[in-house]
């Protein structure tokens, strides 16, 4: 998700200080209903006698478990300090675009429990019209010491390229030439973004329709965090038999912007034994929304 508005000055050339700065260490507290409130907020529970889709709503369904997508979610805090003073990094936030994120599943997520994110800036990359801040964030388990999962996610910020930092290295993610192996259509809700919210982002542009429309967009838009929920969740049921274990890593890239209420279409190719690709685009409107 972004907003548009006008920069800040900063000085350019103590951009690179910022890389390797550490945040201060969140905790987030899990309840099983915080596990079936974020299924539901990435359109989980359609087919609410379909056991494939109870387990991750029901606490009482005997493979009752999390959404793999929902660990995104634990970092969040620490993402949050990002806006606060840190040296060498000045910026206006409504210039922040999420451009791309990477989560990987490293230990089992628990249905409830405290867990501690701990992250820093692992490296601000130079865009030219901006700048890529990368922000590593590990999450264990406060009762087991177990690390949970690792996510990273970059984010763009206008105005601040050009101060003569590496430009790093796009991935490849450009699908094989042929037909897709599932094509996975799916309807948002019109308050889909204000049931993803109290999964912890509660970013205004996705729900208040002034700072929507200080952000150039003619209503809320969907987290783009969410968008990745579906897209997972696509990858769950027609390629892991509905049994999240079988999520390993993901990654994507962010490129537009979603509608509650819009059609999501994923598009999903097998290209390797454990290997999937995916894109995600709305039906009505050219362009992809999502890649990974």
């Amino acid at each position: 998700s972004f907003l548009r508005a006008r920069g800040c000055n900063t000085s350019n050339m103590s951009i690179k200080q910022a890389i390797g700065h550490k945040f201060s260490p969140t905790k987030v507290h899990i309840t099983e209903k915080d596990v079936s409130l974020y299924a539901l907020g990435v359109g989980e529970g359609w087919h609410p006698t379909d056991q494939s889709n109870l387990k991750f709503v029901y606490e009482n369904h005997p493979d009752f478990a999390p959404l793999p997508s929902m660990v995104v979610n634990f970092p969040l805090a620490v993402l949050a300090q990002l806006f606060e003073n840190v040296p060498g990094l000045a910026f206006n936030p409504m210039m922040l675009l999420h451009g791309e994120q990477y989560f990987e599943i490293r230990g089992k997520i628990p249905t409830s429990g405290t867990l501690v994110s701990s992250g820093h800036i692992s490296n601000i990359y130079d865009k030219g019209k901006g700048a890529l801040v990368v922000i590593d964030a590990i999450t264990v388990d406060e009762a087991t010491g177990k690390e949970v999962c690792f996510n990273q996610s970059s984010l763009f910020i206008r105005g601040l390229g050009g101060f003569g930092g590496d430009r790093g290295t796009a991935a490849d993610t450009n699908p094989p030439s042929r037909h897709p192996d599932v094509v996975h259509k799916e309807e948002t809700t019109p308050q889909q973004a204000l049931l993803y919210r109290l999964s912890g982002d509660y970013n205004p542009l996705h729900a208040d329709p002034s700072m929507a429309e200080m952000g150039g967009f003619k209503q809320p838009i969907l987290h783009g965090l969410c968008t990745l929920g579906f897209a997972t969740r696509a990858v769950v049921h027609h390629f892991c038999n509905s049994d999240p274990a079988h999520v390993q890593s993901v990654r994507v890239r962010f490129t537009k912007h979603v509608f509650p209420g819009e059609q999501i279409i994923t598009e999903i190719w097998k290209v390797g034994p454990r290997r999937l690709l995916f894109q995600c685009s709305v039906a009505g409107r050219e362009g992809l929304v999502l890649s990974g």
